[in-house]
C-alpha cells in the first residue's frame, strides 16, 4: 500500500492504519512523504507512533515539508537515510529524495551518486524496479535543470515498472517524459486515499482506495 502526506492528519492517519491492518493482504506500507507540516521535531514523533502501529513494515520517503527547520535531521534520526532501496520479492525499491527547491544546492538533489551505486551493486536475481520519490518531475520542487539526466539513471534501472509519487495532493498518473514509464501520484491522507499496489508475474495493478 502506499500513503502520503499525512502532514497535521493525525486522526486520519490512525484511521487509515487500522484499515490496512484490518485488510489483510498488504505486505508492506510505502508512505510517500511529508509526515510533518513544519520540520517539528513533535511531528515526526507522533507520526512515528501512529506508523508503528502497522502491523507490516513500513518505510517513509522525505517530503518536502520535512526539510523545514531542523526537520531533515530530525526525519534523519527516526526515520534514516534520504535515499535508501530495499527489495521485495524480486523487486527492488528505489527511493529518493527530490526536494531540490528545499536545499538551494547545498545537497545532491536528486543524488545521481546514489542511483549510480545502485545500478553497479545490483542484486543478483532481482528482475525489477520502482522508483520512488516524494516530489515529481516538472514541478517546482524539482531540480528540472538536470531533469533529462533524471530520466536517464530513472529507465537505466532493470525491468522498471513505473514510479511513484506524492506532494501533489492528488491521485494522477502521467508519462512524465513520453517514454512509456507511467509516474502514479499518491492523494494526501486529508482527502482520504491511498493505493494498492500489485505487481504480478507480467504487469501489474494499481487500486486507487477510499475510506
Amino acid at each position: 500500500a502506499m500513503i502520503s502526506d499525512t502532514q497535521r492528519r493525525y486522526d486520519e492517519t490512525e484511521e487509515v492504519v487500522d484499515l490496512l491492518n484490518r485488510r489483510g493482504d498488504i505486505d508492506f506500507v510505502l508512505h510517500g512523504g511529508d509526515v510533518a507540516d513544519f520540520g517539528e521535531t513533535k511531528e515526526f514523533l507522533w507520526s512515528r507512533d501512529f506508523l508503528n502501529k502497522l502491523r507490516m513494515p513500513y518505510v517513509c520517503l522525505l517530503g518536502n515539508h520535512d526539510c523545514l527547520g531542523t526537520g531533515f535531521d530530525v526525519y534523519l534520526k527516526v526515520f534514516g537515510e534520504d535515499n535508501f532501496a530495499f527489495t521485495a520479492g524480486n523487486v527492488r525499491f528505489i527511493c529518493l529524495n527530490t526536494n531540490a527547491l528545499e536545499y538551494d544546492y547545498s545537497h545532491p538533489v536528486p543524488n545521481f551518486d546514489f542511483m549510480e551505486r545502485e545500478l553497479r551493486d545490483w542484486p543478483e536475481g532481482v528482475e525489477k524496479t520502482v522508483v520512488a520519490m516524494h516530489v515529481p518531475p516538472g514541478d517546482d520542487e524539482f531540480n528540472n535543470n538536470v531533469e533529462l539526466a533524471f530520466e536517464a539513471y530513472v529507465t537505466s534501472f532493470p525491468g522498471l515498472q513505473f514510479c511513484l509519487f506524492g506532494h501533489q495532493h492528488s491521485f494522477q498518473e502521467k508519462d512524465y517524459f513520453g517514454d512509456g514509464v507511467m509516474y502514479y501520484g499518491c492523494t494526501t491522507i486529508g482527502k482520504r486515499g491511498y493505493y494498492v499496489i500489485t505487481i504480478k508475474e507480467e504487469g501489474y495493478e494499481i487500486e486507487r482506495c477510499s475510506f
